[in-house]
């Protein structure tokens, strides 16, 4: 009876920490939209909403973590570690489990240039930075395909608030634009 209850424990933290990292790489994309037009207020200067974007991001590195190894141990369905980081390869569901390895590698890849940004250079770490936009609407469509509980409802109104607001920042990130010198320069406006 404890490996049965064990068993669902892990398909918890596995479900849980799914929702919880989506949501959370959902404020990280915002907060990375906000921080990308400089704005801030007496309340909120830069620096606190730059510090709450890269510490948000690595909590979403937490989480994701948590999700794929309880994923992986949890053995209910045939996912392997290697299936988390090359895509559309799993037993189970390839194709939302690779958009789920394709979100995984995009993050890992920002991760990594952030880590070495002084190494490489803005320019370079800015272009790679930008796949965390599209990081976003593959971990989308991974949850929606991949995630359980979408026949009980609850999911789909949490992933339609989540889409709606970066719908939202994106929207109010659209009229910025570019300053005139970054696209002679050839380097994405921050």
């Amino acid at each position: 009876m404890i490996a049965a209850s064990d068993a669902k424990a892990l398909w918890y933290v596995t479900r849980g920490s799914g929702v919880v990292t989506l949501l959370l790489l959902t404020v990280a994309v915002v907060l990375g939209i906000v921080t990308s037009v400089r704005w801030s207020s007496t309340t909120w200067p830069r620096f606190v909403i730059e510090w709450l974007h890269r510490n948000v991001s690595l909590v979403v590195l937490v989480f994701l973590g948590l999700h794929v190894g309880s994923a992986v141990i949890d053995g209910f369905v045939p996912l392997r570690w290697i299936d988390a980081m090359v895509p559309f390869g799993a037993g189970y569901r390839p194709l939302w489990v690779g958009f789920g390895a394709i979100a995984f590698d995009l993050l890992a890849a920002v991760l990594i240039t952030s880590l070495l940004r002084v190494r490489l250079g803005y320019r370079a770490w800015r272009l790679v930075h930008w796949a965390a936009y599209a990081c976003w609407p593959v971990a989308v469509a991974h949850s929606l395909g991949t995630g359980s509980d979408r026949a009980h409802g609850w999911l789909l109104p949490v992933e339609g608030v989540a889409l709606v607001v970066v719908i939202v920042a994106v929207v109010w990130r659209l009229p910025t634009g570019l300053p005139e010198d970054a696209v002679r320069r050839g380097v994405p406006y921050r």
